[in-house]
């Protein structure tokens, strides 16, 4: 479904909730689909359903040779947090050992043309990451990215590479050993078929991944203008958080972090525990959760509080999803538990168990 042409997931949803099954999608007459979807004759004839299936069955192959999974938007693998965004990818390929749901996943970008005072914040920042159980998304490009890939190798965190490419590839390809080490403790994730070059119009297709997987993302270094500020601005669009490491007005790679600090889009940090303690991730492993006496509360209330003490902090409209509580009603909910001193309100409609 993902190889039609001019689908995304809005139509992808609207052509499943009208149909029922993906195979009559392809079966179905276009006359019929569009009697049941109203979607335009002009789109339906462009979808290409041979050719789309040809495609589909040389990456099934390729899938299977080599050990790579697949996640519709739609499976309960498919990562929850992009659910969340509407221009997710509809198909995910991934190769490693990740969990793409991970309590704590933090995405940390950068320029490629990384500075010496860049690669000192950085490894700092990594190595506060050690025991903490988070996972850290990058983009495997030269500079920040592949420096916190292999710092994470180095200190046995969970890091993810999200690519502009096929995974029959990898670019730059100087980065390929560094790949292969990522595959025990993270791995590659692309929405991109086989065949698919690293083309220019793919990094900021990929970008919009990188901002909506993660919790948060953190900008160690970039100029004014870039991938990394264009990953930060999805993120704020995502209502994710942002960080940015100030830098000397004179540097011309902390352009980038400090304009987005002086016009608010982002959070001043210094160092990794920064970080961490804005997150709430500084606590030790959360061995101490909050206990929590029940029957001061609605069902509904314990549900949302129950829901809090399995996390460090969590999004509302995740809490939304989970308890089938509508936005509205969630907005109410979460409005009395504050007054009720049960939960505090971080950014970014982002919520955890008052201390």
């Amino acid at each position: 479904m993902s190889q039609l042409h001019g689908i995304g997931p809005l139509r992808a949803s609207q052509l499943l909730s009208k149909i029922g099954t993906i195979e009559e999608i392809f079966s179905l007459k276009l006359q019929e689909i569009y009697l049941q979807t109203g979607i335009a004759k002009s789109i339906l004839k462009n979808l290409n359903r041979e050719i789309a299936l040809k495609n589909a069955e040389q990456q099934f192959i390729f899938n299977e040779k080599h050990k790579i999974c697949t996640h519709f938007f739609l499976d309960k693998d498919y990562p929850i947090r992009l659910k969340q965004c509407t221009d997710l990818p509809i198909i995910l390929y991934s190769k490693g050992n990740m969990n793409l749901n991970n309590k704590k996943i933090v995405s940390v970008v950068g320029t490629r043309n990384q500075t010496e005072y860049g690669h000192r914040i950085l490894k700092e920042l990594i190595h506060s990451f050690s025991d903490q159980e988070i996972l850290v998304v990058s983009g495997l490009a030269y500079g920040v990215d592949i420096t916190a890939h292999r710092l994470c190798v180095e200190n046995k965190i969970q890091t993810l590479a999200v690519l502009g490419h096929g995974l029959d590839r990898i670019y730059p390809s100087k980065h390929k050993n560094t790949a292969i080490e990522m595959m025990n403790h993270g791995g590659l994730l692309t929405e991109f078929g086989i065949g698919t070059k690293p083309d220019r119009e793919n990094f900021p297709m990929r970008n919009r991944i990188v901002a909506g997987m993660a919790d948060a993302t953190i900008v160690i270094e970039s100029k004014a203008k870039g991938g990394s500020i264009i990953t930060a601005e999805l993120a704020n669009d995502y209502s994710r958080d942002v960080f940015a490491f100030p830098g000397d007005i004179d540097r011309p790679y902390s352009e980038g972090c400090n304009q987005l600090l002086r016009n608010q889009k982002a959070h001043l940090i210094t160092n990794g525990n920064d970080y961490l303690k804005f997150m709430n991730w500084d606590e030790q492993k959360n061995n101490s959760k909050q206990k929590i006496l029940f029957e001061d509360y609605s069902e509904e209330e314990k549900m949302v509080l129950k829901i809090l003490q399995q996390e460090s902090e969590i999004h509302m409209d995740v809490i939304s999803m989970k308890t089938q509580i509508s936005a509205s009603k969630m907005n109410v909910l979460m409005f009395n538990l504050e007054m009720k001193n049960a939960v505090v309100q971080l950014s970014g409609k982002r919520y955890r168990l008052s201390n």
